[in-house]
């Protein structure tokens, strides 16, 4: 009797201890981004141990397996082995099969030992980072981890790529990035099965590559004088005899050094060295380079139009880029050289004698022809060397080069075109592929270019247009994110644009299209953001947020407020006034009627607990609300806001400027009269306002309320002066006048537009609401 209780609490022991490791996997547990072209879910599980090890063919294979490795090694303390003869169980394989496509791979996990067949190593390392996903999150940690059954389920993986061409570019010249951020880029690429770093190398504001030949290209050109306190398009233009001292260049041994690394994880580094415009850098190093020689400083911020470019007339200017190229091409193996070619304003080639003589000497017709010779001549030689040429799709104006390849930025339809010319394209739209753009509501995010690119839009991106022939959709080689830098001044800045819009873009260049769904995508980003926070990524959370719209009826003065968030079937709910944001919140199923001043706070819900940053919003009733209002200054025609009730309608404006709430006047004062019908008691005029300064919309510089029972005759009773500050920012502001407790009937308010820029451009001021309490 005593034995067979011992072998029933031994075998009760034995199935305690196992039970998680005879875990049954369902399609719900396989969260793989970008999702694979073909999943079977087998019975039974793999587990991984110490005594795991990789079964390689040559040792040349052990650099696709650096990766896993290296995580079993810092989350666990494995020291996985390798070995060139099969071991009899607990093993990974790597086997090659030369009739596989380039990058792709069948994963087929057993559950004494798992099989990754492949073309080679591109194809083995993709393999390995599915593996990585299929394992618990835990294996992303930086710490050591204990309690942990590391298994995955018995699968059989089919993958390959779509494109061909899957990249991100990374602008390092309106702001440096180090190398060792450029790694953690190339890292995080690879992890997302994508396989380019574009490199802006080049612009206005800094050149960032050590060329040996011409030292001034560093030791002037990528330094400028430091303006970062004020907004980037609000910046002063820089004296030529002003040392710069912001920036900063990468050496051709660091250089070395990270194309190795990224060819390691297989990721091409193309590099991308602007011409004939964005080269300010270059001719504040070498005035020689341009037109007029005329001296220029390194800019500071932003420039426009572009018309410090190089001259196309001087043979100079082509002996200097194609000895800037032969040191370029020797860093960088790269298939492709990017030479940019876009937003030249050819002002002063136009009037140029040495531009003039070339377009006379070679039959050309216009200036147009003249950067189309440019691009041409630049093209021959590259392509003499080896490489192709790819340039943004203003390479198109004037009659494209023979070979080169059309990056197409300005929408599709450049693109197209190249397309249908029978060049290669890279599809880079900035409607969908633009990460300095916004990514959730303006007023919760930070500072960036504009634009609205939520990860929600992202997924909708395809690089082959509907309108394409089967022809010419056989020369979209991919798509590209771009991460312009103009507000992007630190590398947890560009962390937060690139992730998680890097995982949706990785999937519409990855998976079969067929397979795309954005409600599966929503529940597998999940897990991908659970990755993020163990691998320390500073990405945004702003598919969380939540968004309201307002609408008003001012018959009855009552405000519908509607809540939306990005995701499908979204669990929102809200709570009123100082209630608390907690389970017991209201569920959100209809617009939300408000006829009094109100505190709204909203979250989006998961698994019964709020995610996310809170939505918190106070809608605010005055007696100012639907009364007639008396424009004295007229507002722009361009920004009218809600027209004549826009003023006191309680509907309040964001920092998108467009969003239809403001109205602006231009270099002139705001004068209003509102009407309160009868007389009523007041003590406070609150008047909401926007300052950003790069579009040039300031503060006002002083704000007066007068009142009057007659409308004829009025006493001031508040006011308020301010200077002009330099503001980095985009920033809204309530301006609150309060004044001794007085009976009136009509209310005017006058704000002082600051009218003329630093810059000399004509200012804005722009209003959203006057609240009058």
């Amino acid at each position: 009797m005593k034995i067979v209780k011992k072998l029933q609490i031994l075998a009760l022991l034995v199935v305690i201890t196992s039970c998680s490791k005879s875990k049954v996997f369902t399609e719900s547990d396989i969260q793989i981004i970008p999702k694979p072209a073909s999943v079977q879910l087998e019975n039974g599980v793999f587990e991984f141990s110490e005594n795991t090890q990789f079964f390689i063919e040559n040792q040349s294979q052990k650099e696709a397996t650096t990766t896993l490795v290296n995580k079993f090694k810092k989350v666990v303390g494995w020291n996985l082995g390798f070995s060139e003869t099969a071991p009899q169980h607990n093993y990974i394989q790597l086997s090659v099969d030369e009739s596989f496509a380039k990058e792709a791979y069948k994963l087929e996990v057993h559950t004494d030992f798992i099989k990754i067949t492949a073309n080679g190593n591109s194809g083995f390392m993709y393999g390995l980072e599915t593996v990585r996903q299929l394992l618990p999150i835990e294996i992303e940690s930086d710490e050591l981890v204990k309690n942990i059954d590391w298994i995955i389920p018995a699968i059989v993986v089919k993958d390959q790529p779509r494109f061909q061409y899957r990249g991100l570019m990374i602008d390092v010249s309106r702001h440096f990035f180090n190398k060792e951020y450029l790694e953690k880029v190339i890292d995080r690429l690879a992890m997302h099965k994508m396989n380019v770093l574009h490199l802006h190398l080049v612009d206005d504001q800094g050149w960032r590559m050590e060329i040996k030949k011409y030292p001034k290209l560093t030791d002037v050109g990528a330094w400028r004088v430091d303006q970062e306190d004020k907004h980037w398009s609000a910046r002063e233009t820089t004296d030529p005899n002003e040392k710069g001292t912001y920036g900063g260049f990468f050496t051709q041994q660091e250089l070395k050094e990270l194309v190795a690394y990224a060819a390691s994880k297989n990721v091409e580094i193309i590099p991308e060295i602007e011409m004939p415009a964005h080269v300010s850098c270059a001719i504040a190093a070498y005035p020689e380079l341009s037109c007029f020689e005329k001296p220029i400083g390194v800019p500071s911020g932003g420039v426009w139009p572009i018309t410090d470019i190089y001259c196309a007339g001087k043979e100079h200017t082509f002996e200097f880029l194609e000895d800037v190229l032969l040191e370029v091409m020797e860093i960088f193996p790269s298939k492709y050289i990017h030479i940019g070619g876009d937003e030249a304003t050819k002002t002063n080639w136009k009037i140029c004698p040495h531009c003039k003589k070339r377009m006379k000497d070679e039959n050309l017709e216009n200036v147009e022809e003249l950067q189309s010779y440019f691009v041409k001549r630049m093209e021959k030689f590259i392509n003499s060397k080896g490489k192709k040429l790819i340039g943004w799709d203003e390479i198109l104006e004037g009659g494209l080069a023979p070979d080169a390849t059309v990056m197409s930025w300005r929408g599709v339809k450049g693109g197209i075109e190249a397309a249908k010319q029978g060049h290669d394209v890279i599809m880079t739209p900035g409607t969908h592929c633009y990460f300095d753009h916004y990514q959730g509501p303006q007023n919760e995010e930070p500072l960036a270019w504009g634009g609205y690119t939520p990860l929600s839009k992202v997924y909708q991106f395809d690089p082959v247009v509907d309108v394409m022939t089967p022809a010419e959709a056989k020369h979209v080689l991919g798509g590209q994110a771009n991460l312009w830098a103009e507000y992007i001044p630190n590398e947890k800045q560009s962390e937060y644009m690139i992730f998680p819009r890097l995982a949706a873009l990785s999937e519409t260049l990855w998976s079969p299209k067929e397979l795309r769904n954005w409600n599966d995508f929503s529940s597998r980003i999940s897990t991908m953001f659970n990755r993020y926070e163990l691998l320390n990524i500073n990405y945004a959370k702003s598919s969380y947020l939540v968004s309201a719209n307002t609408t008003v009826n001012l018959e009855n003065k009552t405000v519908n407020l509607t809540l939306q968030n990005e995701f499908p079937n979204a669990d929102i709910r809200y709570v009123i006034g100082d209630n608390e944001m907690n389970e017991n919140a209201t569920k959100y199923t209809k617009p939300i009627e408000l006829s009094e001043t109100t505190i709204v706070k909203a979250s989006l819900f998961k698994n019964n607990i709020p995610v996310g940053k809170i939505f918190i919003d106070t809608i605010k009733f005055h007696k100012a609300i639907a009364h007639k209002v008396t424009y004295i200054t007229p507002y722009s025609e361009k920004y009218q806001g809600a027209g004549k009730f826009g003023m006191v309608n309680t509907l309040r404006g964001t920092k998108n400027f467009h969003d239809g709430q403001w109205q602006g006047w231009l270099a002139t004062d705001m004068e209003l009269i509102i009407d309160l019908n009868n007389e009523e008691e007041i003590s406070e005029v609150v008047m909401g306002v926007l300052e950003n300064q790069g579009p040039a919309i300031y503060f006002p510089t002083a704000i007066e309320v007068s009142v009057s029972n007659d409308g004829n005759s009025y006493k001031s009773v508040a006011k308020i002066e301010r200077e002009f500050q330099k503001n980095s920012k985009s920033e809204l502001k309530d301006f609150k006048l309060k004044f001794d407790k007085t009976t009136t009937r009509f209310v005017k308010v006058k704000a002082n537009c600051l009218k003329q820029t630093p810059k000399g451009g004509k200012a804005w001021l722009f209003v959203d609401e006057i609240l009058i309490n």
